[in-house]
């Protein structure tokens, strides 16, 4: 069962891995695509932009003119006649445009002058509100020919990644915690069963019925008597046995029993363990004996 639970703790490790690996692709491929903008959406928001600030100024024949990207996520919007602005509705109008066309919530609007490109009015808009800065509110830009720049934040634009890197830390928790649930149990169990037929005892296979130990290739023969006295240790171990139990156990209806029969085949056993240090038979004075097994450091 050992080796089992070790392949399947191996199988465990590699399907986790395996699907971090995929989780990461994905969220990576997900997180690069939410990332990108469209310069075709983002030209309807702010078609859709000026157009309502056309229509708060009253004017609902003047053409916008064509939008132009003008940088990396940066963008320009012009009119083709000046226009009153009034910040508290610029923000408002662009928001709901924004998130109509589903664009990244940070971004930096640009209220520049047409004749000489000095910017007139500016803000910064972030999705958690504390961080944004929006001044001016209240007052109305006077009627100007202007050019609204926006420029999507990069930076911001990926934030989400922070979810990304969340999951993946939450996997790799999970993963340390089920390596260490199976070390765990196998620790708690230095004995189980290898197969139908054999007992793990340390670094020994036990094949009781085939009246042996195996310690990697090398084969060690048991007498019946020690196979007996091994499968008792086995069942109790780290219990003390009394002698008086030992030998009725296993020279009861047996023959006859020798005074020193006892100490001479636990003598043998105590040879034959020798090479596990994991492994002690000891002799509790006067009371009987005990197999100690602890944990391989």
């Amino acid at each position: 069962m050992l080796f089992a639970l070790l392949m399947n703790l191996r199988k465990i490790y590699f399907y986790c891995s395996l699907c971090i690996a995929v989780f990461a692709s994905i969220m990576l491929l997900s997180s690069n695509k939410k990332s990108e903008l469209v310069p075709e959406l983002v030209k309807i928001a702010l078609r859709d932009v000026g157009n309502k600030l056309l229509l708060s100024n009253r004017d609902s024949t003047s053409l916008i003119l064509p939008i132009q990207k003008i940088g990396n996520s940066k963008y320009q919007l012009s009119f083709e006649k000046a226009l009153a602005i009034h910040p508290d509705s610029l923000i408002a109008i662009v928001a709901r445009s924004f998130k109509q066309a589903n664009l990244p919530v940070d971004y930096q609007i640009e209220v520049k002058q047409c004749e000489d490109l000095e910017v007139a009015y500016s803000f910064l808009k972030y999705a958690t509100q504390g961080k944004s800065i929006i001044p001016c509110r209240g007052r109305i830009i006077p009627q100007k020919c202007y050019i609204i720049e926006v420029h999507f934040l990069e930076k911001i634009a990926n934030s989400h990644n922070k979810y990304f890197w969340f999951w993946i830390v939450l996997l790799l928790v999970s993963l340390i915690l089920t390596f260490v649930f199976f070390l765990k149990r196998i620790k708690t169990k230095p004995i189980n069963l290898i197969n139908e037929n054999s007992i793990l005892i340390g670094k020994f296979h036990f094949y009781p019925n085939e009246n042996k130990l195996m310690l990697e290739t090398k084969e060690i023969s048991l007498s019946k008597k020690e196979v007996e006295l091994l499968s008792l240790f086995v069942a109790n171990q780290n219990k003390i046995i009394k002698r008086e139990e030992l030998s009725k156990k296993v020279w009861e209806d047996h023959g006859v029993f020798v005074g020193r029969s006892l100490d001479t085949y636990i003598s043998k056993l105590r040879k034959k363990l020798i090479e596990d240090e994991t492994l002690k038979l000891t002799n509790i004075h006067g009371i009987g004996y005990i197999l100690e097994t602890k944990d391989k450091e």
